[in-house]
């Protein structure tokens, strides 16, 4: 291989982490786990419910550092990415799109505006539905849980798997839980 040829092989994989998602055409990452819908939120928490998974929103946005984090450091976690691809049904919305997001209330916005209507202000922002939510309530207003920013592994790990749990229906909150399994954790974080 030709030195010029190999320095631009050599940048493309250093610009690329391996098991780093893709980038799609809306600069944001693309995991083989998001699914793809009509974005009418009764809709998907009917189909996850069928497939004894539980709903997730990805709130992201094009250029967010903290996104990349996410994707190239946390979610290609093998641990991590197992447990999201088994037990959670995820929709990615993008925070300034124009996609038509249906809630749990009726109420149809493109995205931008359903996550201003939210209260979201930073990306990324994780949102972890309950199995039945009630037709006059936001998504918001029904989360058993939220994560606002980028974590660690073990942090992300812990969440999904509180949730997962019902660690809400408990008297341990998810800061009590965390610092319990912290303790199993390996690879810290």
């Amino acid at each position: 291989m030709r030195p010029l040829a190999l320095l631009a092989a050599l940048v493309l994989a250093l610009s690329h982490p391996a098991g780093a998602a893709e980038l799609g055409e809306d600069g944001l990452h693309k995991e083989p786990w998001f699914r793809v819908t009509f974005k009418d939120l009764r809709e998907d928490l009917r189909d996850a419910n069928a497939e004894g998974k539980r709903l997730v929103l990805m709130i992201e946005q094009r250029g967010c550092i903290y996104c990349t984090k996410m994707h190239e450091e946390v979610y290609a976690d093998p641990r991590i990415r197992e447990l999201i691809e088994k037990h959670f049904f995820v929709l990615q919305i993008n925070m300034f799109g124009d996609e038509e997001i249906t809630d749990f209330d009726g109420t149809a916005l493109p995205e931008k505006e359903m996550v201003r209507r939210w209260g979201v202000l930073f990306t990324p922002t994780v949102i972890f539905l309950p199995e039945e939510v009630p037709g006059d309530r936001t998504a918001m207003q029904a989360a058993v849980g939220v994560m606002p920013g980028a974590f660690g592994k073990a942090t992300t790990y812990n969440m999904f798997n509180w949730v997962r749990e019902k660690g809400y229906l408990t008297d341990e909150p998810f800061q009590k839980y965390h610092a319990r399994m912290l303790e199993s954790w390996r690879g810290g974080d």
